[in-house]
């Protein structure tokens, strides 16, 4: 007669302890690259309604680079968030990857787009 084994081994236990605390760690290093492009997102909402009704780039610029020495975001510069005019009034529109070190010589890397229409 066998008998019926139950429960986890210590060693299966290992693994999947060891795989949540990798999974954990690189939740960890995304928090301050998401946070950052949360402000981002949160300056171009904000330059949007702030302008509303006017489509002049060089205002939109000048708005957008007010918040952003307010707020201070690290990964990209108000230059690099791309202004155009079209029918509709004028649109903002950024694209950026962030890269933050994981372990050893392995980066997590995320991409990034948000376009905002200015009315």
């Amino acid at each position: 007669m066998r008998k019926s084994q139950r429960g986890m081994t210590f060693i299966g236990l290992l693994f999947i302890l060891a795989l949540v605390g990798a999974i954990g760690y690189a939740g960890l290093r995304l928090i301050p690259v998401y946070l950052n492009y949360m402000k981002i997102s949160k300056i171009m909402d904000a330059t949007a309604t702030e302008v509303e009704g006017s489509t002049d780039p060089g205002n939109i610029k000048r708005t957008l680079e007010r918040h952003w020495a307010i707020d201070d975001p690290t990964a990209i510069d108000y230059k690099d968030i791309e202004i155009t005019k079209d029918d509709s009034g004028a649109v903002m529109h950024v694209s950026y990857d962030d890269a933050v070190p994981y372990i050893a010589n392995v980066s997590l890397s995320v991409h990034f787009d948000k376009t905002v229409k200015v009315k």
